[in-house]
């Protein structure tokens, strides 16, 4: 008999969603940065186990919007709601709940879904934290089970299984046995690049940029791209840049890497830097750059 079941992965940005998915997974197909709001978009990444196909959606961090790009993001995770079966509520060891989670958990309990409460990053705070944040939240919302785990050492990520396994219901598998994600590739380049900008860039850039993959051809054994970083001011791309072009070689060199492990080829990476102003306002952008509503 087999069994499949659609998994929203969902809370606050940064408590670790993207690393939670990647554990889940065993391969790193979303894009991970100690810097808040690194997922801008929905992130299907599949895994089937024998009879079970878990289908994990990904989403942006649950935040009070204040560009047109932030309008986006949480339509993904409102969107993304009604298409799940089962939701995994992520939060921070030693947090209380916002108003922007208090909403989302109200959607979730609406729409009559099931809801696993995951303690995430429980290696980072002690025993009586991790017991005060399940008693705190516990009391004031019904959930199927709650798991205290570390997404980044995978501490407790096998039981996140055994609870989902219990949840599921007999159906058909939807994707074949050896696809990881449905993402196209171009956007899984796009935001390989855009993870190596995140880590490498001052505070003030991250948000303002975005990787457009204007060229992507492959011939035998080698993968040509051209990639387009466009950011919101002449200093980001200065900076983006760096010093007689040091910071972008870096940027190309670690993203070229991870690119290569996970096509298995050789990579020709030619990476161009562009300013548009207020691009995360400006509508015409954001389709342009895919942040469109026919994602």
């Amino acid at each position: 008999m087999t069994k499949s079941a659609f998994i929203l992965i969902c809370g606050r940005p940064n408590v670790g969603k993207s690393t939670l998915l990647n554990a889940l997974l065993g391969e790193k197909i979303a894009i991970v940065s100690k810097k808040p709001q690194t997922t801008r978009t929905r992130i299907t990444g599949i895994l089937t186990k024998g009879e079970n196909q878990y289908v994990f959606i990904d989403t942006p961090g649950i935040h009070n919007p204040k560009t047109k790009l932030g309008d986006y993001m949480m339509k993904r995770v409102n969107d993304s709601i009604n298409d799940s079966d089962i939701n995994l509520f992520v939060i921070e060891a030693g947090t209380r709940l916002n108003e922007a989670e208090t909403k989302t958990l109200a959607s979730l309990s609406l729409r009559g879904g099931k809801t696993i409460l995951i303690i995430n990053k429980c290696d980072a705070v002690n025993k009586v934290k991790v017991a005060e944040t399940i008693r705190d939240i516990s009391e004031n919302y019904e959930f199927e089970s709650v798991i205290p785990i570390s997404a980044l050492t995978g501490d407790g990520v096998s039981i996140v299984f055994d609870e989902i396994d219990k949840l599921m219901l007999e159906s058909v598998h939807f994707f074949p046995e050896d696809m990881i994600t449905d993402m196209p590739e171009k956007q899984l380049v796009a935001e390989m690049i855009r993870e190596k900008i995140l880590r490498l860039t001052d505070e003030e850039i991250p948000h303002g940029v975005a990787v457009v993959i204007e060229e992507f051809h492959e011939k035998k054994d080698l993968l040509s791209i051209r990639a387009e970083i466009y950011c919101e001011k002449e200093s980001h791309k200065r900076i983006i840049i760096g010093h007689k072009g040091e910071m972008l070689k870096k940027i190309g060199t670690y993203a070229r890497q991870d690119i290569e492990s996970f096509f298995g080829m050789r990579v020709y990476l030619d990476l161009w830097v562009k300013v548009k102003e207020n691009w995360r306002d400006r509508q015409s952008l954001l389709n342009s750059f895919g942040y469109g509503d026919k994602e």
